[in-house]
C-alpha cells in the first residue's frame, strides 16, 4: 500500500480534520493485526493510509467515485449512498470512518443505520460534519439564510466531493439523534479547531444566546406539562 504524504486535498477533508479523526480512531479502538477499516467518502485515501501506517489495519475504500483515489492498488467500492446500501456484509468492520459526508447526502439517517449493521459489536464508528452552530455560521444564516460552508447551490456541473456538493447542514443535536436511532452508543464529541472569529462574536452575543435559551426550554416544558 501507498502511503500518501501530502494529499491534494482538492476540497476534500482538511489535513486538520483527517487528524483529529486519526486520534479518535486511536483512542476509542485497541488495535492489532487484522483490523478491518472501512473509510465511507474515502476521497483521495489519505486517512486510509495514515491509519494503514501507523497501524497496520486492512484498508476498504468506499466512494460515489473512484477517480479520486491516490492509493495504488487500492480498489473503491463505488457506491451511490442516496440510493443504494453499503455492499458489506453485517458485522463486518472493526472501524468505520465517515469524515465530512453527510452533508454530502440526502438520508444520512438510513446511512448511519447501514453503517451499524456492518459494525461489529464495539466496533468504532469515527464521524465527522461541518458545525453550522458556531456563532460565525449563526451569523451568516441570520443576514443571509444560508450556514457557513452551505448555499447558495448551482444546479448541475457541481463537484459533489466540494462545498458545491452540501446539501444537508445537520446540527449537532440532530448529528447524536441520527446516531442513537441508529443503534449506536455516542461516546465522546469534540472539534478540530477553536473558531477564533467566533470568540470576538461571544463576547457580544453569549448573554443573548442563553436568554433564549432559557425561554425556549421554558416553553417546551410548558407544553410538556400542558399534554
Amino acid at each position: 500500500m501507498t502511503k500518501i504524504s501530502s494529499p491534494d486535498s482538492g476540497g476534500l477533508s482538511t489535513d486538520k480534520i483527517l487528524s483529529k479523526c486519526f486520534h479518535e480512531a486511536e483512542r476509542h479502538l485497541t488495535f492489532s493485526e487484522g483490523i478491518k477499516h472501512l473509510d465511507i467518502g474515502a476521497g483521495n485515501g489519505a486517512l486510509l493510509s495514515m491509519l494503514h501506517s501507523k497501524f497496520g489495519t486492512t484498508p476498504y475504500a468506499c466512494d460515489y467515485t473512484d477517480e479520486l483515489m491516490q492509493i495504488e492498488g487500492l480498489d473503491v467500492t463505488v457506491c451511490d449512498l442516496n440510493c443504494e446500501k453499503l455492499p458489506y456484509e453485517d458485522n463486518y468492520f472493526d472501524l468505520v470512518t465517515f469524515t465530512e459526508v453527510i452533508e454530502h447526502i440526502e438520508n444520512h439517517r438510513n446511512t448511519l443505520s447501514d453503517i451499524f449493521r456492518i459494525l461489529k459489536p464495539n466496533g468504532v464508528l469515527v464521524l465527522s460534519t461541518p458545525n453550522i452552530l458556531n456563532l460565525k455560521s449563526r451569523l451568516r444564516f441570520l443576514f443571509c439564510g444560508f450556514w457557513n460552508l452551505f448555499g447558495p447551490l448551482t444546479v448541475g456541473n457541481r463537484k459533489i466531493e466540494s462545498t458545491g456538493g452540501h446539501i444537508n447542514p445537520v446540527s449537532y443535536f440532530y448529528v447524536v439523534h441520527s446516531l442513537m436511532e441508529a443503534g449506536l452508543d455516542v461516546e465522546n464529541d469534540t472539534y478540530d479547531k477553536i473558531q477564533s472569529s467566533s470568540v470576538f462574536f461571544l463576547l457580544f452575543f453569549i448573554r443573548a444566546d442563553k436568554a433564549l435559551l432559557f425561554f425556549s426550554f421554558q416553553k417546551r416544558k410548558a407544553k410538556v406539562q400542558n399534554n
